[in-house]
């Protein structure tokens, strides 16, 4: 386990191990968008001395939201609580940067203004379940930007990095993978535009860099990372040529000098692991190191000894953990001094309160609400 624990410079920060927490939506959040009391808690459990945490997508324009319980940056009133959780990491010696999300087609009329329809590049269908005050239901069919709206949420993403900046993040992660609305202009299957924003790679990839450039005009390019998913099918993606696309975005990255680029590997949809490639070695860090140059983080199904040797291999930098960041706060800790790791409830990830949030234990505690 040496390799996860060598120092690694990634933009501004020296980081002194290289296990890292995926963002990791929960669904525990007030309904204005503000983090709850309890999420200061959470993240503070899981911060450790010079590690990296990615807090949970959260949504950066009103619009943004597919899901009950995803907390906001797109207003003012989310700062203090945010400011909370930003604290309490800091004050286990962590860094934290706030993910940059907007669901895009991956919505709900309950979560759009005056219930109106989602947004996407075009109105291509999507069969997905969204997260609404009924449960899960179908999502509500969108509709496609025009162009004024994407240069509206170009701006929506430059205010939302100044309320991180505001709330104390170290940097921001702009969420492009997964099947959300950057992602859903990457990719030919959901992106049917004929404009300066859709047909070739080169257009398809616009926004994304716009919103990169919107980020880094607050913060600094070297404080933003990037979210992209390979080849993923999560949300009904899909292209015609997604080794073509990706390649292309890793390039576009490569001229910048990002904090890093974060990579979602295909063996995993959602939270469980594809179990027909569930054996698959990291086949996105693999084509993406060739392009990109710069500090890469992995992420999706590893182990110790897997996420061990990517970095031994040089595909990768860190690696990103989520299930087991859950269910053991101390990961770092554990995986330092071979503790067995604690094993985690599915049931519990979504929603609720303290229950499989904030009473799973660090190695020799007992919490009181456990």
């Amino acid at each position: 386990m040496s390799q996860l624990f060598q120092s690694v410079k990634v933009g501004p920060y020296t980081f002194r191990h290289r296990i890292a927490m995926a963002p990791l939506s929960r669904l525990r959040s007030n309904a204005d968008g503000t983090p709850t009391e309890l999420a200061a808690e959470y993240y503070g459990q899981r911060a450790s001395e010079g590690g990296l945490i990615v807090s949970e997508g959260t949504f950066m324009a009103e619009g943004g939201n597919g899901y009950l319980g995803v907390p906001g940056i797109n207003a003012d009133r989310q700062i203090n609580r945010w400011k909370k959780i930003t604290d309490a990491v800091h004050a286990k010696g962590g860094y934290i940067f706030l993910q940059l999300w907007h669901v895009g087609r991956q919505s709900h009329a309950e979560h759009q203004p005056a219930g109106g329809a989602p947004v996407a590049p075009s109105a291509e269908p999507f069969e997905g379940m969204v997260f609404t005050t009924e449960g899960w239901v179908a999502s509500t069919p969108a509709r496609a930007l025009e162009i004024h709206e994407i240069e509206d949420l170009v701006e929506e993403y430059r205010k939302a990095t100044q309320r991180a900046v505001a709330a104390g993040f170290d940097g921001v992660e702009v969420h492009a993978a997964n099947g959300y609305l950057l992602d859903q202009f990457l990719q030919d299957g959901s992106n049917k535009r004929n404009d300066a924003y859709g047909g070739s790679i080169e257009n398809r990839a616009r926004f994304l860099m716009q919103a990169v450039d919107a980020a880094a005009s607050v913060i600094g390019i070297n404080r933003v990372g990037v979210r992209i998913s390979p080849s993923g099918e999560f949300g009904g993606m899909k292209d015609s040529a997604p080794e073509a696309l990706f390649s292309h975005v890793a390039q576009k990255l490569n001229k910048l000098n990002l904090a890093y680029l974060h990579l979602i590997e295909p063996r995993v949809s959602g939270n469980e692991t594809n179990n027909s490639k569930d054996q698959q070695t990291p086949v996105a860090a693999q084509l993406i190191r060739k392009h990109y140059k710069g500090i890469i983080i992995a992420a999706g199904g590893f182990t110790p000894e897997s996420a061990a040797a990517i970095i031994e291999e040089g595909h990768a930098d860190l690696v990103a953990f989520g299930r087991h960041f859950i269910s053991n706060p101390d990961l770092p800790e554990r995986i330092r001094n071979s503790i067995p790791l604690a094993k985690y409830n599915r049931d519990t990830f979504y929603g609720g309160k303290e229950v499989g949030y904030t009473d799973y234990p660090a190695h020799g505690e007992t919490l009181q609400s456990a």
